[in-house]
């Protein structure tokens, strides 16, 4: 019995992420962003972590994104833990962050 040899059709390797199906998001987190967005988090969060952040080098994580990287870890419980921890390695953060009110 000889084997036959078959052309197979060679599929893409890549697949961009412009073509994958977006959700529509959680309602907490997407009311979440409506109100950190009111509050101007983000603008706030990048000013006052400015000064901790290194001019030279490999782009960091934006503070606010970083932020919700974490929130998400705290509530998405064990199932994103490795990917919460990977997080917390590329951005430690230095000490106590304290709140808009200048509280900690």
């Amino acid at each position: 019995m000889a084997l036959r040899k078959r052309k197979r059709e060679q599929l893409e390797l890549w697949v961009a992420t412009t073509d994958l199906p977006r959700s529509p998001g959680h309602p907490f987190y997407r009311k979440l962003n409506e109100l950190l967005a009111e509050a101007g988090f983000d603008a706030w969060i990048e000013k006052l972590c400015e000064p901790h952040y290194a001019q030279e080098g490999r782009p960091s994580i934006p503070p606010g994104v970083y932020f919700r990287m974490i929130l998400v870890g705290y509530f998405g419980g064990d199932r994103l833990a490795t990917w919460h921890r990977l997080a917390v390695q590329r951005q430690p953060l230095a000490g106590r962050v304290p709140g808009p009110g200048g509280d900690g």
